[in-house]
């Protein structure tokens, strides 16, 4: 019916129902039809980056012009931090010479001849360079405490070869790499805070107490991230790429968890494959198999697996048992400020009752 139709495309909103709360960027969105306006005759310099929404280093380099942005928000007279999709508006990048991504130029607010930005891509580095152009300092709130484990020779035998995945990154204060992988570092610690098997730490590899433990961990470069296998102490060098969906997905596939980005699980969460089987065995009859998927149930550890068992009896007694209760499901969903972990269940419920309903597309939250 209608509902089961609509039901996967509500899921699939489900970080953007829950994060309705998040405020708007401070990055200005620059188009062909605003761009001289903003930029060329506004009479005040701005820093232009120019992306594309497929590109890697890019997508790295977001969450810290993101907070570049912010830091001079209060300043939005006498600068601009600003962006131009460069694929979708190939008339600007074409424009103004760009030919890879990302690509940042610094406007002065008068001339359409821009000066092309050739330092780190840190917070640091693009910070100093407005404060020197422009006089002009940020202003930066307080920030939470981090949700990285910071590691050194001795917490590190505490921590690692424990009953914990442990992905590490080991980094230099100096290392430009680290800088942009900070705050990426920053949100995937904050998307697994929930996962008690999974552990996302840093090694300050130059520091005093930890270069012992950079050497014998054969550390020559920075940053070298590292996946220790709970119960191990033999490393498995992380070789991917450097954003939050690909850690996201490295950690899901190695730790068995099942995030998405921004914290959120993914429409797999919750759910046990062994009880897939029975599901489509007594699809036409789900009272009948209360019996079955009690006896599956209490051979296993999965906190969810009695939440099926009372599916099975929930739907025998009510055939509409699924679809009302997966609609309430929802709209507590929607509504928001839920702690993470009750966010958490809710969802985990959900997933299971789209197996029952039959919706349960394997798409990305």
């Amino acid at each position: 019916m209608f509902f089961n139709r609509i039901l996967p495309a509500i899921v699939a909103l489900l970080p953007a129902l829950t994060s309705a709360s998040a405020p708007a960027s401070s990055v200005i969105d620059l188009t062909p039809k605003n761009f001289d306006e903003v930029v060329l005759k506004s009479g005040k310099p701005a820093l232009v980056e120019f992306f594309a929404p497929w590109c890697g280093h890019c997508k790295n380099l977001a969450p810290v012009y993101e907070e570049l942005a912010t830091g001079f928000q209060h300043a939005a007279g006498k600068v601009s931090v600003a962006k131009v999709d460069a694929d979708e508006h190939k008339s600007l990048g074409k424009r103004f010479g760009v030919t890879g991504f990302p690509t940042l130029k610094w406007f002065d607010g008068k001339s359409d001849k821009p000066e092309d930005y050739k330092g780190g891509r840190d917070l640091e580095s693009l910070t100093k360079f407005i404060t020197e152009k422009t006089s002009v300092k940020p202003k930066t709130k307080g920030k939470l405490p981090s949700a990285v484990t910071f590691l050194d020779d001795q917490s590190f035998k505490q921590k690692v070869g424990k009953d914990q995945d442990v992905l590490v990154a080991f980094t230099a204060p100096w290392c430009g790499h680290c800088k942009t992988l900070a705050p990426i570092w920053e949100a995937l610690a904050n998307t697994f805070a929930n996962e008690p098997n999974v552990l996302v730490a840093k090694v300050d590899a130059e520091a005093e107490n930890a270069k012992a433990l950079a050497k014998e961990q054969g550390v020559s470069s920075y940053p070298t991230i590292k996946f220790f296998k709970k119960g191990s102490l033999e490393p498995t060098p992380y070789e991917g790429a450097r954003s939050e969906d690909a850690f996201i997905q490295y950690l899901n596939k190695n730790s068995g968890t099942h995030r998405a980005v921004g914290g959120g699980l993914d429409a797999t969460g919750g759910t046990i494959e062994a009880f897939d089987a029975v599901i489509e065995k007594f699809k036409s009859a789900y009272g009948d198999g209360v019996e079955e998927a009690t006896t599956l149930a209490s051979t296993l550890k999965d906190e969810y697996a009695q939440y099926y068992v009372k599916v099975f009896q929930k739907i025998g007694a009510n055939k509409e048992y699924a679809e009302k209760e997966s609609k309430r499901l929802q709209g507590l969903i929607s509504k928001g400020n839920l702690a993470s972990e009750k966010l958490d269940d809710l969802i985990s419920r959900s997933n299971i009752l789209r197996k029952f309903l039959g919706t349960d597309d394997k798409s990305e939250l």
